[in-house]
């Protein structure tokens, strides 16, 4: 933990770093967040899944843009105006899904709007990493300190949404989630690091087929690395509604869904920092066949112990052991975005993987609400298995591709 340590000692990361984590916690719990609140009040699995599925699309369509926006203009300027729209568009939604007399096309809307503004902080703080952290060594450390920050969101956004629901009413989870947003990203644009602009040569070659909005994708291995990773996550977000299903059946009520959440959340961050602390001998490519094969493999083991019976401690160990195998999936995919692309224009192509990771997750949990609605949360655990190990599928096939564009590390 020395190297971790030794980061988050410095101001100029640790204020940064710290903001950007609470205004990234809406990626985790706007999703689930729209899936609960929707069945809650409006008692529609299917239209809970309609809903998050849209705010998915608009997440898709804004992401890269406003990703090439950080590289042309700097974070502020592309940051404050989509979080704080954000924000009041989630606040609308939430009085909208609350009020039975408005029509599911207006939540639609509304959800669309949302998922088109949401600001792409992760690709941001990407790039703040390499403006204040300049020895190579550390600033690995730190890109795998902030994947398992936003793995370990993904897994424990869950259980801090499940915490509020306790406390509070349905609406409670949305209205914190826009207040971190806004709070989060304006703290963080407040930092050093995340004000420095961009040079006149950066802007001059990210200005460069800005209309076509598609100049990252053309990179060889890139769509690879994305349809990689969109696939996980769909799995991803299949297992935390799936979860949520598993909670009902055992418990009788999704309230208690929080111990089964702190439980992969702790996998997810402990696998993630012990990943992120080894110098590795083999390539970042080749460990994430390793680590996607291992969460889809666990994921299999988990849909049979929820048809099973399985012992609670039984159960919770499965998902620990599961969590392990999270975060190092994040880590080595943006380490192989930072290969494959030129780095003036590292702020879109990591706006694009955070498009897929958060619109696969947004997919999956509508898809996990549909399954939910008629069937079972076993389907449902084995449909992300499936996810999951198509994705470890790809990535194999893709190997020749990316080893022809990466350099494998001595």
């Amino acid at each position: 933990m020395a190297g971790y340590v030794a980061l988050l000692r410095d101001p100029r990361v640790a204020a940064p770093f710290s903001a950007s984590v609470v205004a990234r916690v809406p990626i985790a719990t706007i999703p689930l967040g729209l899936v609960l609140l929707v069945r809650d009040l409006r008692d529609a699995w299917d239209l809970a899944g309609l809903v998050t599925g849209v705010f998915a699309v608009g997440l898709a369509v804004g992401t890269p843009f406003w990703g090439r926006g950080l590289d042309r203009h700097g974070q502020p300027r592309v940051l404050l105006p989509t979080a704080f729209s954000c924000a009041a568009l989630l606040l609308v939604l939430t009085a909208a899904i609350a009020a039975p007399a408005v029509p599911a096309v207006v939540l639609l809307v509304l959800a669309l709007g949302a998922g088109l503004t949401f600001p792409p902080l992760s690709p941001a703080m990407r790039t703040t990493w390499r403006v204040v952290v300049t020895d190579e060594r550390l600033r690995r450390r730190g890109y795998a300190l902030d994947a398992v920050a936003v793995e370990t969101l993904f897994v424990a956004g869950p259980l801090l949404l499940t915490l509020l629901l306790a406390v509070g009413p349905a609406v409670v989870p949305l209205v914190a989630t826009a207040v971190a947003l806004a709070g989060g990203t304006l703290a963080y644009c407040r930092c050093e690091g995340p004000r420095r602009r961009p040079g006149p040569a950066a802007r001059a070659e990210t200005s460069v087929g800005a209309g076509a909005g598609l100049g990252v994708l053309r990179a060889v291995g890139i769509p690879a690395v994305l349809t990689v990773m969109a696939a996980m996550s769909i799995g991803f977000g299949l297992l935390d509604v799936s979860m949520a299903g598993m909670a009902e059946q055992r418990f009788g009520s999704a309230d208690d869904l929080g111990v089964l959440f702190a439980a992969i959340a702790g996998g997810s961050a402990v696998g993630g920092l012990l990943y992120g602390s080894r110098s590795w001998a083999s390539a970042d490519r080749l460990r994430l066949v390793v680590t996607l094969a291992g969460f889809g493999a666990l994921l299999v083991l988990l849909a049979a112990s929820a048809g099973s019976g399985a012992p609670l401690p039984l159960l919770l160990g499965a998902l620990f052991v599961t969590g392990l195998f999270i975060s190092p999936n994040l880590i080595a995919a943006q380490h192989l975005v930072d290969d494959l692309v030129p780095a003036h224009r590292m702020g879109e192509a990591q706006a694009w993987l955070t498009t897929a990771i958060t619109a696969g997750a947004a997919i999956g949990n509508a898809v996990a609400g549909a399954v939910l609605e008629h069937r079972t949360a076993q389907l449902s655990l084995a449909t992300a298995a499936g996810a999951v190990l198509a994705a470890a599928a790809v990535a194999l096939l893709a190997q020749r591709r990316w080893r022809g564009t990466v350099a494998v590390p001595a």
